[in-house]
């Protein structure tokens, strides 16, 4: 199927490792052109090499509201324009409320909320610009099914669920499309490296994780890509406001 995404331009947070830089490959396979953002330099350079000329690689911590400036404005200045936008940066913070103090909730929140609306404001006249385009928010099943000792995670989560929702009624006139992706266990660097400090080759991790989960497996990076790619693409053309969780089945909330 011809995802109908060559000449297109993506930006990609969160985009030097495991999901992004999954979703990164499938992009620049379909003809797209992609900038993608990551805080580390060696990783940064690493994926500006395996992109090639279909990709940009930038550093950069989208926490920082200059680095977003520079990011639309880096993308700009390479490719002319942004026909979509995906937000997958931040990480995870789990655990019992008593252990979340107020540190670590505003950092959570500026992470996967506010940095996430920052981009997609700095984005919009662009995305108008063509004519409309698409938006993925990366979230997981908890924005939807949050377990106990979830949060603040869970809630923040749910707040990015709450604005794909919102936004895809607002924008919807000017063309732009706004889903959200919710994973479950899938593939990523964060369980490579959480493997490396136990010890313990990553696939016995992904053993042990699969346990419950009705396929079997935990999902592979490559399926994100291929899901977050089709989102974004022009067959995905009447799919807005869908919260699509990709986790092999494991989440009570569809």
């Amino acid at each position: 199927m011809d995802l109908e995404l060559n000449g297109k331009v993506i930006v990609v947070t969160g985009g030097t490792d495991g999901l992004g830089a999954a979703l990164a490959d499938v992009l620049v396979e379909e003809g797209a052109h992609v900038v993608v953002c990551g805080r580390n330099p060696e990783r940064v350079a690493s994926m500006a090499t395996r992109l090639g000329d279909g990709g940009h690689a930038v550093v950069g911590d989208v926490t920082v509201p200059d680095d977003l400036d520079d990011l639309v404005a880096t993308t700009i200045e390479r490719w002319g324009r942004i026909d979509g936008l995906v937000n997958n940066a931040g990480q995870s913070s789990s655990m019992r409320v008593e252990d979340a103090d107020d540190e670590v909730w505003t950092r959570d929140l500026g992470r996967k909320v506010l940095l996430a609306v920052g981009l997609i404001r700095r984005c919009l006249p662009h995305l108008r610009a063509v004519g409309g385009g698409a938006i993925v928010n990366v979230l997981n099943t908890a924005a939807k099914a949050p377990p106990a000792r979830s949060l603040p995670t869970s809630a923040t989560r749910a707040a990015g669920l709450a604005i794909s929702k919102a936004l895809s009624k607002e924008l919807g006139p000017d063309g732009i499309r706004v889903n959200a992706v919710l994973v479950g266990l899938v593939e990523s660097g964060q369980w490579r490296r959480r493997a490396e400090s136990a010890d313990r080759p990553v696939e016995d991790l992904y053993v042990d994780m699969a346990d419950g989960i009705p396929l079997g497996r935990v999902g592979r990076a490559r399926e994100f890509g291929d899901l977050v790619a089709y989102l974004l693409s022009a067959r995905a053309s009447y799919i807005t406001g869908s919260a699509v969780n990709l986790d092999g089945g494991s989440s009570p909330a569809s």
